[in-house]
């Protein structure tokens, strides 16, 4: 399984980035996106880090890491530059918090990071259908979660979604040991959300196309 969101100590998970890489790879995940929330305070201490880690630590073990950030309540008019400084300072895998009805996100925030070429726009909440049709122009993928709270709006997200044909994917949003889940949790968070099991698959190969070699 490929998992591109999850958090480390850098910002307000609990493993160092060694403990959850091995974690998922003791889990079966072939791919992990370590993408610790950044805004333009800390994104120039935690990118760099993030790539010296993956750097050291791929050639050594089974699972690849892609070094990234979760762009996170940075202002709408801010946040194409916080991306652009954010792939200059070396991730691989670039998400931007979205409209989560979890947290009082800033509206706008969604379209900001559609419009600004964000990989992931992680759970964006009530999403508008515009938005959604925005996501598949700018070829923006739209996140189904298996982190509680955020999940809330799962179906909702996933319906536009396959309506309009915009691409998906799932991630855990990894916090601790505990939230790390297998290719068949996944699933049955997917058909949670009102989709089949098929799309798993899809949204795998999804996920799988953000992975550029090095």
């Amino acid at each position: 399984m490929i998992d591109l969101h999850t958090h480390s100590i850098f910002s307000d998970g609990v493993l160092i980035p060694a403990e959850l890489a091995r974690r998922a790879e003791f889990k079966g995940l072939q791919v992990i996106g370590i993408t610790d929330h950044g805004d333009q305070s800390n994104i120039d201490f935690i990118i760099p880090r993030l790539v010296a880690v993956a750097n050291e630590l791929n050639p050594v073990m089974k699972i690849k890491i892609l070094p990234g950030i979760e762009i996170t309540h940075v202002p709408p008019s801010l946040i194409a530059a916080v991306i652009a400084k954010s792939r200059d300072l070396g991730a691989k895998i670039v998400i931007v918090h979205g409209e989560t009805i979890a947290e009082p996100v800033a509206k706008g925030t969604n379209r900001a990071a559609i419009d600004a070429g964000a990989d992931i726009l992680a759970h964006p909440g009530l999403i508008s259908e515009a938005d959604v049709m925005a996501a598949k122009d700018k070829n923006v993928l739209l996140e189904i979660t298996a982190r509680q709270g955020h999940s809330l709006t799962n179906g909702h997200v996933a319906r536009l979604a396959e309506k309009i044909g915009t691409k998906m994917l799932i991630n855990t949003d990894s916090h601790a040991p505990g939230d790390l889940i297998d290719g068949e949790l996944a699933k049955q968070v997917i058909c949670g959300a009102g989709l089949s099991e098929k799309y798993f698959e899809k949204m795998q190969a999804n996920a799988a196309a953000l992975i550029k070699p090095d």
